[in-house]
């Protein structure tokens, strides 16, 4: 079984920048407007000879009506699959309640969390670092999702708390394409109904 990774943040962080550059894909959807990722989205991610699954989940937002609800049992899903969360939050928005919020919220799954300091491209490090300190979550990891930068070493990070003692353990055979398959309808005819039937899920 391979080890999970969730990405959870509120919403416009660039998590779903972050999971493409994780992943080398553009399997996630990037746009700068809220709620644009709903569902759980899916990836591999690599690092050396090491092998997990990455999940991208929508933006949280706790005061925001019904998607927000939406995104919140999505996200939900996510973290209770996940073996470690990654917390991404914003340098240049810089630390706000709704991160707070998500941060009580993550400290009660007593899931392994690493905080993740996106868009810090062009910034000092520290700074951009340093009022996150404040959420609690231990040592921020400033990265850039866009360029790239530093998302190395936090591969390397995440690994190291998932990864087992040999490559064995970890290797799982995938083929080179998976099956896609697309539920089309209007508006209201519950395609998300059927989803979570066929799914299993609510």
């Amino acid at each position: 079984m391979l080890p999970v990774i969730a990405i959870v943040g509120r919403s416009n962080v660039g998590k779903s920048t972050f999971f493409n550059r994780l992943t080398g894909s553009k399997d996630a959807l990037v746009a700068d407007y809220a709620g644009l990722t709903r569902d759980r989205i899916y990836g591999y991610i690599d690092y050396q000879s090491f092998k997990a699954i990455l999940i991208d989940t929508g933006g949280l937002v706790y005061d925001h009506g019904d998607l927000s609800g939406v995104i919140q049992d999505q996200t939900q899903l996510a973290i209770g699959e996940a073996d470690v969360v990654l917390f991404l939050v914003d340098s240049r928005e810089g630390l706000v309640a709704n991160d707070q919020e998500i941060a009580r919220q993550l400290r009660r799954t007593n899931k392994p969390l690493i905080l993740v300091v996106n868009k810090t491209e062009g910034l000092d490090k520290e700074a951009s670092a340093a009022e996150f300190f404040e959420l609690g979550l231990g040592e921020p990891n400033c990265v850039s999702a866009l360029r790239g930068d530093h998302c190395e070493a936090l591969s390397e990070k995440v690994f190291s708390l998932i990864k087992p003692e040999t490559d064995e353990a970890n290797y799982l055979e995938l083929p080179e394409e998976n099956a896609s398959i697309a539920l089309i309808g209007r508006p209201n005819v519950g395609k998300s109904t059927l989803v979570n039937s066929l799914l299993k899920e609510d």
